[in-house]
């Protein structure tokens, strides 16, 4: 029966050939968003990762968990967990840093945007477990109804970062309109209640599904400024004092969609991202080389 020899021959060669046309798409598609691990199950929703010189990363759940930090070390297994005193998981959403080795946690995250309670917790002594916390809150200057016309929902924050002892915030836009611009607010970084101050605005794409800001993280010379999506990277570069999109912006795909949520610069040309977890998929730690 040589027929049939050469006939299943033929189609074991037509399915290497898919198989290797695949595997080369995939390469192709793949622009260096490299994936480290798979994190626990405690930190499944995680929403926001930054670093400290102790080289940890540190990581918070959103709403629905408890006022828990946690550090983690480069391959995202948890060394240890620290209880935030004084302070309440209402929607925690990102983490930032500053120079003095202060974290800061956004407590923020208003998909309603009829929250009245936003707030920061500065948490301090966290090298030397010595916890101390300081509550920063605060109030959009031109949010005048809680919550505004469906149209105006752009109160709710996923994302901020510290630069030279001031917050910025940038929004994450649920309103009926159609394009996904991100506002950006400043306040103080210091204890008391502030009026977040609209200082600019930023339009990532036509599409609200595609281009909304999830979290944003600034490198330690505080000449970078990363902007992450579900599916981007947005970096900012050449700005001056509060002028943030004012500079360059590079828009960089990562041809991978998954509820990423979480970003930080582990150096100057390296970036860490999380994103949640699934029903069918864990929450994963990524690279990204900015080369």
């Amino acid at each position: 029966m040589p027929g049939i020899k050469e006939t299943k021959i033929s189609k074991i060669a037509f399915l290497i050939f898919l198989v290797t046309t695949t595997i080369s798409c995939q390469k192709n598609e793949d622009t260096n968003l490299i994936k480290i691990n798979s994190l626990p199950h405690s930190i499944r929703e995680v929403s926001g990762i930054t670093m400290l010189p102790d080289n940890h990363i540190y990581a918070i759940n959103d709403s629905g968990n408890d006022n828990t930090l946690f550090r983690l070390n480069k391959k995202g297994e948890i060394i240890n967990k620290l209880t935030v005193p004084k302070a309440k998981n209402v929607d925690w959403e990102d983490l930032a840093y500053d120079q003095e080795n202060n974290i800061y946690i956004g407590d923020f995250g208003n998909n309603g945007n009829d929250r009245k309670n936003l707030r920061i917790y500065k948490v301090s002594g966290i090298l030397s477990d010595s916890i101390v916390v300081t509550k920063i809150k605060f109030s959009f200057e031109d949010q005048k109804k809680f919550p505004p016309k469906k149209k105006n929902f752009n109160f709710d924050v996923e994302a901020f970062i510290y630069l030279k002892g001031n917050l910025y915030l940038f929004t994450k836009n649920r309103g009926s309109i159609a394009d996904a611009t991100t506002k950006l607010y400043k306040i103080p970084a210091t204890q008391g209640k502030h009026t977040a101050k609209l200082i600019g605005s930023f339009k990532t794409c036509d599409d609200k599904s595609d281009c909304l800001i999830t979290a944003a993280a600034i490198n330690s010379y505080a000449d970078k400024i990363a902007l992450l999506t579900h599916n981007k990277v947005f970096l900012l570069s050449n700005f001056k004092k509060d002028n943030l999109f004012g500079g360059d912006i590079k828009k960089i795909k990562l041809h991978h969609y998954s509820q990423k949520e979480g970003i930080c610069f582990k150096n100057d040309s390296i970036l860490y991202i999380t994103d949640e977890g699934t029903k069918h998929k864990k929450a994963g730690l990524y690279e990204y080389s900015l080369n």
